[in-house]
């Protein structure tokens, strides 16, 4: 192994609540997953590095902005680290394919992947990816590593 060893985690829908129908531009409105605080705390204590990779085509869209998102973020962040974890960083994609044209950050795009990759000397071979998506797991077949799709109920996988 030559790097680090990190878990990609989709955002909305598996570490916190989905959002009601639009996107999530009140922090109030942030509620984590059963298990998603112990999980995050886990992780960091082993010495993965918990990193958080969300599409908010919202962005784009103008449904939300920049600031809201950022805020939202920072909220998910402060509430996963109620049981002592930290999340390494947490990076977003703000594009939408038919506003903005396609992209390298989109998932299941590499771009924010290989960001991480950089900043954090991470070995993707050894790193996992988690999520509620085909989307967001199919990243870890392209770069080598292993992915991890939680299923709900009812919920659409992509």
């Amino acid at each position: 192994m030559t790097g680090r060893s990190a878990v990609f985690l989709d955002r909305d829908g598996t570490l916190i609540e989905d959002p009601p129908p639009g996107f999530l531009s009140d922090p109030d409105l942030v509620h984590p997953l059963p298990g998603a605080v112990d999980a995050i705390a886990q992780l960091d204590r082993s010495g993965l590095l918990p990193i958080i990779v969300t599409n908010q085509s919202g962005i784009a869209r103008g449904m939300i902005s920049e600031e809201q998102y950022h805020r939202v973020a920072r909220r998910v962040e402060e509430v996963l680290a109620r049981g002592g974890g930290r999340i390494a960083a947490t990076l977003h994609c703000p594009h939408y394919p038919a506003v903005t044209g396609a992209c390298g950050c989109r998932k299941p795009g590499t771009a924010l992947y290989r960001e991480a990759h950089q900043k954090f000397d991470l070995d993707f071979a050894s790193s996992w990816w988690v999520g509620d998506r085909i989307s967001d797991v199919e990243p870890a077949r392209v770069l080598g590593g292993r992915g991890i799709l939680i299923v709900h109920s009812g919920a659409p996988l992509d």
